[in-house]
């Protein structure tokens, strides 16, 4: 009987997890450089995977794992992942969505503050020796509804910060009975028509992607800040840029953008299109580079809570 499985870490991340599977007795082995193509050469003698976002684990590399058994996705979502095809093949799938809620939490109140007190261009007018009160005449969030869609872990950790800033929180998700005392879940009715801001919280799934678009904003009875800390594909950037030209949509925080790369890790290309220019050069839009649930300190979390329920599912075998 097998007494150690073998594991395949395809991102690097904290030294915790590795070492702590060592520990636990599985053995891993490391490739960060190898291409798609050699990696699934290899794939077969192995029964779990560690990954991040280096390339999709689709379909046709599943098929080549023949004896895999879980992959830990170190990040919260799993859309890199074919998980009807894992699950047709018993594959179990681990994601780490507790080991950077508190970061995205935090993240998604600094660039809502930011957004409607103008200090990203304040910052940048008196660094160049400019000096506007009036003009820089900031919004208060107190007394306001947020809204939030999709209320798990991250918009759970959202709304927990929100609390001190005496306003308003509702949610919406797909999924029933979710508000607590943090937030009160409402129909998707009463979102559009009591939101003030929105802040988006779901995983990329064929029910997000694009599910900001130009109807979707003309629903809301009120305008609105916008703030997206989950995926870049669930926004129309075309749609966005209209309503933000219109005052339907007063400001957008960004912390994720539709022309990303699957990786993250860098934009699709260096010419992009003309509504891209427009996010660059607004001065209601404040941007960010997929960083909203990249801390120190959630590197270390992302890894344990990995580490942690691969030795538990060791243990139930």
């Amino acid at each position: 009987m097998k007494t150690s499985h073998k594991i395949l870490a395809l991102d690097s991340n904290h030294e915790c997890l590795n070492n702590g599977l060592r520990e636990a007795g599985f053995i891993v082995d490391e490739d960060y450089t190898s291409p798609k193509e050699v990696i699934e050469e290899k794939i077969s003698s192995y029964d779990g995977l560690i990954v991040r976002s280096r390339f999709p684990i689709d379909r046709d590399f599943l098929s080549k794992a023949t004896n895999l058994k879980f992959i830990g996705r170190v990040g919260a979502g799993l859309e890199n992942i074919d998980e009807d095809y894992a699950a047709e093949r018993n594959i179990v799938l681990f994601n780490s969505p507790e080991g950077n809620r508190d970061a995205v939490g935090e993240h998604a109140i600094g660039m809502l503050l930011m957004l409607m007190h103008h200090l990203r261009r304040a910052d940048n007018e008196v660094r160049n020796g400019i000096w506007k009160r009036e003009e820089n005449r900031g919004d208060e969030l107190k007394g306001k509804t947020v809204g939030i869609i999709g209320y798990g872990n991250m918009g759970n950790a959202f709304a927990k910060r929100l609390q001190g800033f005496e306003v308003n929180v509702i949610c919406y998700d797909i999924l029933s009975d979710k508000g607590n005392a943090f937030a009160k879940q409402v129909t998707l009715e009463e979102f559009f028509e009591q939101a003030q801001v929105v802040s988006l919280h779901t995983p990329q799934t064929l029910q997000t992607m694009k599910m900001v678009n130009s109807e979707f904003i003309s629903r809301f009875k009120n305008p609105f800040y916008l703030v997206n800390t989950a995926r870049g594909k669930s926004v129309v950037t075309k749609d966005l840029v209209a309503a933000l030209k219109s005052g339907k949509v007063l400001g957008a925080a960004l912390d994720v953008l539709e022309f990303e790369k699957s990786s993250f890790e860098r934009l699709v290309a260096s010419d992009l299109p003309e509504e891209f220019q427009y996010l660059i050069e607004a001065e209601n839009v404040v941007l960010a580079p997929h960083i909203a649930g990249w801390t120190h300190q959630s590197k270390v979390k992302l890894a344990e809570f990995i580490r942690d329920k691969i030795i538990e599912w060791k243990k139930m075998k």
